[in-house]
């Protein structure tokens, strides 16, 4: 008889969830694995969505919850945040007894999160390691995560040679595709008319999804940046907007504040949502006819829905992109002449035909059999692996 292997699952924001729940749904269903959610940050805080609501209504009825304090507007707010979560998440392990953790990306909680596992010596698998970042701390913590972890996951080639260049064993990194992807192309999602009935706001030709997070490594005012993205919408008021808001990482308070009053000002064209949860997200992809931000999504997912993503400034630079994604400065005018071509006859027909290197077809088979199936006695112990000419 198999024994049922006990899979922990972290996550911290409706972000990945979005990402996590179809691999959740998949392990569970698997008469072979037990699967506990371990939530904790955004998922409970009822400003950013109160969002454990959407774990639950995916049919995990009792996650495990991690309180901790919501971030203040500051680093060190941040770092006591880690702290009350690297406790709780040492507490709930400890109880929930898992034979491996799998954690996503490169958020400030998951750091904390694997550093509990580590010390309890929970075997660690890492969803999007490899991957760059440069202008955001992120992407150090997405190194840290990897070198902590047993088994990875990554979303390239390029990122899986990366893993392996970090001293990592190559027969323990496998390219999967970008799970995100994945989820795009097999979603069943809301119509237009049921999108726009729940947003509030019609979504003709020309509209808009923005998300804008403060990038945690750039020395410029978050505020300020954040006005020119503004103004430069402003130069659109034909364009309906749909904004979210940015994740709860040191200095997105003054973030939030600035596109609730840009929604204030302009109320027949601009909707700001504080999470529109993984349907209406995904939802929104097939709706507006571009994404604009900084935002991790519009490089990895968005170019499968085939409309151009707008990446604004330093947050994801390093991050292989396909050419339906367009890099601009940070300046209003930058950002505008970006978004003019991106709402061209000339940038639309540019994304429809854009491929997305973040593409695998059997995604979630590949991570659901390498999380069910890689023997565990692989998984406890590490060796340095040295490349050689």
């Amino acid at each position: 008889m198999t024994e049922t292997r006990r899979i922990a699952i972290a996550t911290g924001t409706r972000a990945d969830w979005g990402l996590l729940s179809g691999i959740a749904k998949a392990l569970a269903a698997r008469a072979d694995c037990r699967v506990d959610i371990l939530a904790t940050n955004m998922h409970l805080s009822h400003n950013y969505g109160h969002t454990i609501d959407e774990i639950i209504a995916d049919g995990f009825t009792h996650p495990v919850c991690i309180p901790m304090s919501e971030a203040t507007d500051s680093p060190l707010g941040t770092v006591r945040a880690m702290s009350e979560c690297m406790t709780g998440m040492a507490e709930a392990l400890t109880t929930v007894q898992p034979d491996l953790i799998v954690i996503l990306g490169d958020r400030f909680e998951m750091l904390a999160t694997a550093t509990a596992a580590l010390m309890l010596r929970v075997p660690i698998v890492h969803i999007a390691g490899g991957e760059i970042s440069e202008g955001a701390v992120d992407d150090s913590i997405r190194h840290a995560i990897t070198k902590m972890s047993s088994l990875h996951l990554t979303a390239t080639e390029p990122y899986r040679q990366r893993v392996i260049a970090m001293g990592e064993e190559p027969s323990r990194v496998i390219n999967t595709g970008a799970i995100g992807v994945y989820n795009i192309m097999h979603e069943t999602l809301m119509s237009r008319d049921e999108l726009e009935k729940s947003v509030e706001i019609k979504l003709p030709a020309g509209s808009m999804l923005v998300t804008y997070h403060p990038a945690t490594l750039d020395d410029s005012d978050p505020g300020e940046l954040c006005d020119n993205l503004l103004a430069a919408l402003d130069r659109f008021p034909s364009s309906n907007v749909i904004i979210t808001y940015p994740n709860n990482d040191s200095r997105g308070r003054v973030i939030i504040d600035r596109i609730e009053a840009y929604g204030r000002r302009n109320p027949e064209r601009v909707r700001v949502i504080p999470s529109l949860g993984k349907l209406r997200y995904l939802s929104a992809l097939r709706c507006v006819s571009a994404v604009v931000g900084n935002s991790s999504s519009g490089i990895v997912e968005v170019p499968s829905m085939h409309i151009p993503t707008v990446d604004i400034g330093i947050r994801q630079r390093g991050r292989l992109s396909g050419p339906s994604v367009i890099h601009c400065g940070d300046s209003t005018d930058e950002i505008a002449d970006a978004i003019a071509y991106a709402l061209s006859p000339e940038g639309q027909c540019m994304a429809r035909e854009a491929g997305n290197p973040y593409f695998q077809p059997s995604t979630l088979s590949i991570m659901v059999t390498a999380i069910a199936e890689t023997p565990l006695e692989t998984l406890r112990t590490k060796k340095f692996h040295d490349i050689t000419d």
